[in-house]
């Protein structure tokens, strides 16, 4: 079955449209690498309608910003992989607090358009777990569900966003857990060069944490897609993150039609 991968395709997105429809405005892509892959998509499709001299790049703690300087137009990423806070407590511990979001949402107050995503740091478990520990309202939790947990840390970011931000004033959305390509018996992403021609392993995230189905939908027969050109057969590769040009061009897309509505 010969499948021509989106990318390949005539790109949908209009940079100078939807730099016009951002004209004046802040968007912030909010999470963990995979988001900060949508970002370097989003700007590589936006930048080369710009002139040399008129775009920049400043970095300000966890964020960092492109700037489309005649359009007063920002487009952002922070870091902040589990949404809320994870901190070093005593003996170097990593303390991941499920009901604190200061410290990461200061930085998301003032944008017009957030988009949030958080999946892959939560299912991490055993020797790749990042954190040591939970913490809720001052109590210690040496072991939880990590799906409860995600369930926990969501609920407390959905609060804030209830209470801090105005719908009328900034846009809100989260996007849908990207899949990875090597859970299935070992099978490795590496040098593949066609998408698959069905997909029969499940998504390593409850169906819950699959926001926008259609989105997971384009992403879980891409195996060719992933970051792999340069891993030696031996070493493992990355099936996670997305090559450029690529599927995150798609999101971008979706991105652009959601903002339009």
């Amino acid at each position: 079955m010969e499948v021509e991968a989106p990318w390949l395709l005539h790109s949908r997105f209009d940079a100078l449209h939807f730099l016009g429809r951002m004209r004046r405005k802040r968007i912030m892509l909010v999470g963990d690498s995979i988001m900060r892959n949508q970002w370097e998509s989003l700007v590589c499709l936006v930048q080369g309608v710009i002139p040399t001299g008129r775009k920049t790049v400043t970095y300000d703690g966890p964020t960092m910003a492109f700037h489309a300087l005649d359009f007063e137009t920002s487009i952002e990423f922070c870091w902040a992989p589990f949404l809320v806070e994870l901190k070093k407590g005593p003996q170097n511990k990593r303390i991941l607090h499920l009901d604190l979001i200061e410290e990461n949402a200061k930085y998301w107050r003032g944008v017009d358009v957030l988009v949030y995503d958080s999946a892959h740091w939560w299912t991490h478990s055993d020797k790749w777990s990042s954190w040591d520990y939970y913490m809720e309202a001052n109590t210690v939790l040496m072991s939880m569900n990590p799906m409860v947990a995600y369930q926990k840390g969501l609920t407390t970011w959905a609060k804030w966003v209830d209470l801090n931000l105005d719908p009328h004033k900034t846009r809100v959305i989260f996007r849908s857990v990207s899949p990875r390509h090597n859970r299935q018996n070992g099978w490795k992403c590496y040098n593949q060069k066609q998408p698959l021609e069905f997909f029969s392993h499940q998504l390593h995230v409850p169906e819950q944490m699959v926001v926008l189905k259609g989105r997971a939908s384009i992403c879980v027969y891409q195996s060719d897609g992933p970051r792999t050109e340069a891993a030696p057969r031996d070493f493992t590769s990355d099936c996670s993150h997305w090559c450029l040009p690529g599927v995150p061009d798609a999101w971008n897309e979706m991105l652009s039609a959601l903002l339009q509505v």
